[in-house]
Order: structure tokens, then sequence, then C-alpha cells
């Protein structure tokens, strides 16, 4: 179970009950950052298939960059006066969302399954920033700059999932595994 959320101190200028609730969004963003890093691991290194290489080193960038925004969470919950939990245990006990679903697969069914990641996990950050927005602008700054990377890459996932005509061939897909199949049908 996670530790107690509200601080015995904090920034200057925030109460420590706001900083508590900060807290417990940014634990939530490094769970999904941290098992995000892994997932995209994951993917790099199950693709087969003609796109490989292409996938395969499309995604070390964003390996690098998703460490990148965990750590800065970590720091940012820190400084707030909480404790970072990025133990792999507490991930899997708090996380509200599955496992990736995907083993070794062509790559494009990989993208099409991680298009739905990325969906999951920005439309959960969009969200985190309403909530810290009303609180703190220096902890919204953080997630508003992690957002449009995060956005950037899914573009490039989508890249690969675009129809010459605008249409992604995942449209619809629900699963993992359903994007996955809908992408390799194309």
């Amino acid at each position: 179970m996670a530790p107690e959320a509200t601080p015995r101190y904090t920034v200057p200028g925030l109460t420590v009950q706001d900083a508590g609730s900060l807290i417990e969004v940014l634990q939530q963003r490094l769970h999904a950052l941290n098992d995000l890093h892994l997932t995209l691991k994951h993917v790099h290194w199950n693709v087969v298939g003609p796109h490989f290489i292409s996938v395969h080193e499309m995604l070390d960038p964003q390996v690098d960059r998703v460490r990148d925004m965990a750590d800065d969470v970590a720091e940012r919950l820190a400084a707030l006066g909480g404790v970072a939990q990025g133990t792999p245990g507490a991930l899997v006990e708090e996380r509200s969302w599955k496992d990736y679903s995907v083993g070794r697969a062509d790559a494009i069914a990989h993208l099409g399954a991680l298009d739905l990641v990325y969906t999951g996990v920005i439309e959960d950050l969009r969200a985190a920033i309403k909530t810290v927005g009303d609180i703190d602008p220096a902890t919204e700054d953080l997630l508003i700059e992690q957002l449009r990377d995060l956005e950037q890459f899914q573009w490039f996932v989508r890249a690969h999932l675009e129809t010459a005509g605008g249409a992604l061939v995942t449209a619809g897909a629900t699963t993992e595994t359903q994007a996955a199949g809908q992408a390799i049908d194309q």
C-alpha cells in the first residue's frame, strides 16, 4: 500500500494538503511512465518482420525520454515532500491498467497496440494536468512539457498506421490485441 501522501513539509507557497494532492497525482504519473518505459523496451525487444529495424530504432529515443520524464516526476514529487514509490511491486499494486498484452509480433502489430497504450497514457496525463493546474503552475508546466513529447511519440507510431486517406487502421479498436490485429490486416 502507498504511504501517506500528505507530507510534513513542502515547497514555499503551497499547503501540505495541496502538496499531498499533487503527490498523489504525480505518483500515478510515475507509475504510468515507469510502465510505459518497460512496455517500450518490451516492444523494442520483441518486434519482428520487414519493419523491424525502423521500429526498433524509433523506440530507443522514446525509451530514453520516458525514463527522463519518470525521473523528473519523481524529483518533483520528492521536492514537494513526498516519497517516490518506484518499485515494481508498488507499480503493479497501484496501477489501474492491465499489463501489455502482445508478445513477439510483427512490428506493425506492436505499433497498433502501442497506439492504444499511448492513448491511455495521454488521456490520463491530460486529466492530471487539469487537476494540478488548479493547485500548482510548476507541476502543471512539467506535465504539459511531457504531454507534448508523448503526443509526438504517438504521432510517430500513428504514421505507420495511417492510410493515404488519413484514417487510422486501428480506429475503433478497444484492446491491444484487437489493435494489433487491425494493424497487420491493413
